[in-house]
């Protein structure tokens, strides 16, 4: 498989990203050296096929990736500055101001040093959770600063293009008050509505939905890991936190003071902003195109959702999106079909002949 970067390339740090950062590189053929303070976490990776342990013996790396915990990045980064001084070093933790003023702190050779931060995760961590096509499609951040030169940074790029994805520019700071917003207050958010569930009733939990879902999906992250994130970047999180406390404020008003003038026109105001803001979010392709929502019933047996893609691919119907949702004690699930507007009455009558039981 061809590839931009010419390596070796050390990973220090083999978690999540680390280890799905050495999985793609591996795979497009690039020597990937390993390290990690803990040995068997690197030699698990290295199982993995992430790369291969690093030795005393190893050639000088081209690039080197941290990818450590927020609290420790800095440090880390400036040893491998003055261990590889012919090396260009980034970092993927998920706030950029604080380890570029911590490294001036320390005197590191910020000429050499790029941080960056791929939008990409999952709940789980550690390199069993490790995926070679984690970021693809996925856009990746460069965190610009006046102390490196543009040739340098290039390789950031190549390593960002080699892994698939998309390298967007910002500044330390717009990145860290952008992740803020898309980021961190919505891991709070969901945590927050995640911890009113502990003492709900059973019967409650029964009723949960995709809605409930949605919100708290990304609740079961590592407490340890974001404490840090969270306390890396107060600044910026408090500021959209406090506006969040606005906008909640108004609606408990509006909700306390219900059938008084006004009221209903403050809650359906919230709705409304909140339904502007969503729509802003870039869709597929990163466009903003808006698609037709299709409910289909799909039985619980081997076979049936790829019959149900093979139906909809044979109608000449192209699938956009698809979600499952299952219903507590339900031996069926509802998959909702994301299609093009105008594709979506011909789908319709195309399942519905076909057998299927079309919901809406």
């Amino acid at each position: 498989m061809p590839h931009r970067l010419q390596g070796p390339v050390r990973i220090v740090g083999t978690g999540l990203l680390g280890t799905s950062i050495g999985l793609g590189l591996t795979a497009r053929g690039v020597d990937v050296q390993l390290a990690d303070a803990s040995p068997s976490q690197a030699s698990l990776a290295a199982d993995y096929g992430a790369g291969r342990l690093a030795t005393a013996d190893d050639a000088t790396p081209q690039l080197i990736v941290v990818a450590v915990p927020p609290d420790v990045t800095a440090e880390v980064v400036a040893a491998e500055l003055a261990r590889f001084p012919q090396a260009i070093v980034t970092d993927v933790a998920s706030v950029k101001q604080l380890p570029l003023t911590q490294l001036r702190e320390l005197g590191a050779d910020v000429s050499r040093y790029l941080g960056s931060h791929p939008m990409a995760g999952k709940e789980q961590s550690g390199a069993l959770a490790g995926t070679g096509d984690l970021f693809f499609g996925r856009p990746w951040v460069i965190a610009s600063h006046d102390d490196i030169s543009y040739s340098s940074g290039s390789l950031i790029d190549d390593l960002i293009l080699d892994l698939g994805a998309v390298p967007i520019e910002m500044s330390v700071v717009e990145h860290d008050r952008a992740v803020a917003l898309v980021s961190h207050v919505p891991q709070l958010a969901s945590t927050l509505v995640a911890s009113l569930l502990q003492e709900a009733p059973f019967e409650s939990l029964r009723l949960a939905g995709g809605g409930l879902r949605d919100v708290t999906r990304v609740a079961g992250s590592d407490p340890a890991l974001w404490m840090q994130i969270l306390s890396a970047n107060a600044e910026a999180v408090t500021e959209v936190l406090k506006q969040l406390r606005d906008s909640l404020d108004g609606v408990i008003e509006a909700l306390d003071t219900a059938g008084e003038p006004g009221s209903l026109r403050a809650i359906a105001g919230a709705l409304v902003e909140g339904n502007q803001g969503v729509a802003r979010l870039p869709g597929k392709h990163g466009t903003h195109t808006k698609f037709a929502r299709t409910l289909v019933r799909v039985d619980d047996r081997p076979g049936q959702l790829a019959r149900l893609f093979t139906d909809i691919g044979d109608a000449g119907v192209n699938l956009e999106d698809v979600r499952i949702e299952h219903a507590e004690g339900a031996q069926f699930g509802v998959a909702e079909v994301l299609v093009a507007l105008d594709a979506e009455l011909e789908l319709e009558a195309a399942l519905t002949e076909l057998g299927w039981k079309v919901l809406g």
